[in-house]
């Protein structure tokens, strides 16, 4: 498929907060890719619109059908349709599974750096958070499971997993998918597997994706499964994904804990996912083998010409994990936004400091800009 990513889209002035929450500022920050999302995706919204008629939407059938084939050709799994629940975002998900699994004097737990809100969602439910950090063994990064079972309590009742995970860019493999389930189970703790990059594995010959709905049945049972097209295919601002909840009695506590507190999903959000999962086959292989060569291409950047920074090749996303601690600063978004303009993500907030996060998502020629100012104010 031919798709001309090098392109550049101007987003400013377009109520993206991508671009217009600091518009003084160059962003390499939040998760949105800066490309125009696949045709079919784009015709089926015009066709939705062209019908005139907005009231209250529910998934239909075409959308049903869509994801769950997707489930069966891209997740190797058989899902009956009543183990989905529809949801407007994956955020609110976690918050409320924090609230549904969670109650007065309990905890959940997860595993640092991470996604910010994974760090946030227990202030929701008002229960503890428990962090671990990961640990970077053997060339890649991995669970740290004599410090979890130091770190779990019988309090813990949640297990927040990010899978490929943000903003590491690790692949687990099936082995620490399995264990991590072992380990929830051993500990009765609700693994909840945010799943949403899934689709953004850069070279899944070599790193294959196993989410937890390939677990072994009865480990599946006590498991969430997030997942969403947003991501992959630049959707994020339609405000859907869904959740796969094998285990009646656990899909009924998250369904009832949502009550009247989720808005309804957007009317055109459905037909953007179904044309996605249907259709973007094609705009997706494109998109990867134009994300791996802005990996490779910052990959080598950071190593040959920034001494005070050092990076892991990530296996996924489009988003970069920067170890910045060598420049002796304490804020390193800080320091590349006063000295270079640039808005970056501060590694605090993922709860390692003296790191930041670099989005790759756009045009090369632009990838590169944004690294040529870190260059030249990295000292």
């Amino acid at each position: 498929m031919s798709i001309n990513f090098d392109i550049p889209i101007p987003r400013r002035g377009t109520g993206c907060i991508k671009h217009d929450r600091r518009p003084d500022l160059d962003p390499f920050w939040v998760a949105d890719m800066d490309f125009a999302s696949a045709p079919e995706i784009l015709a089926a919204l015009h066709n939705r619109v062209e019908h005139g008629v907005f009231g209250y939407p529910q998934a239909h059938a075409g959308l049903s059908n869509a994801v769950l084939e997707y489930l069966r050709t891209r997740r190797k799994a058989e899902v009956p349709l009543e183990h989905i629940v529809h949801l407007g975002g994956l955020v609110p998900a976690l918050s409320l599974a924090a609230r549904a699994f969670c109650g007065p004097g309990d905890a959940l737990m997860t595993c640092t750096p991470v996604y910010p809100p994974f760090l946030n969602v227990h202030h929701d439910a008002r229960v503890d958070l428990v962090t671990v950090d990961h640990v970077f063994e053997n060339g890649r990064w991995a669970f740290d499971w004599a410090a979890m079972e130091r770190a779990v309590t019988k309090q813990t009742r949640l297990f927040l997993l990010c899978n490929p995970q943000n903003p590491l860019g690790q692949v687990f493999e099936p082995a620490e998918i399995i264990r991590l389930a072992e380990f929830c189970e051993a500990h009765d703790m609700v693994l909840v597997s945010d799943e949403i990059h899934c689709d953004l594995i850069l070279d899944e010959a070599l790193t294959p994706h196993f989410s937890a709905l390939n677990l072994p049945p009865a480990l599946a049972q006590r498991s969430i499964t997030l997942l969403s097209p947003s991501k992959t295919w630049n959707i994020a601002g339609l405000g859907y994904a869904y959740a796969v909840i094998p285990d009646a009695a656990l899909r009924r506590r998250f369904a009832a804990t949502r009550g009247h507190t989720l808005s309804e999903i957007n009317a055109l959000s459905y037909y953007a996912a179904e044309a996605a999962y249907r259709h973007g086959e094609p705009w997706r292989l494109a998109l990867l083998t134009y994300l791996k060569g802005n990996r490779d291409t910052l990959v080598e950047f950071i190593r040959d010409k920034c001494p005070h920074l050092s990076i892991v090749a990530g296996a996924a996303t489009y988003l970069s994990w920067i170890d910045a601690r060598r420049l002796g600063v304490d804020n390193p978004a800080e320091h590349f936004e006063r000295r270079a303009g640039l808005f970056l993500s501060d590694g605090k907030a993922f709860g390692w400091p003296g790191w930041f996060r670099f989005n790759f998502g756009c045009p090369r020629a632009r990838m590169l800009e944004g690294l040529e100012k870190i260059r030249a104010c990295e000292h």
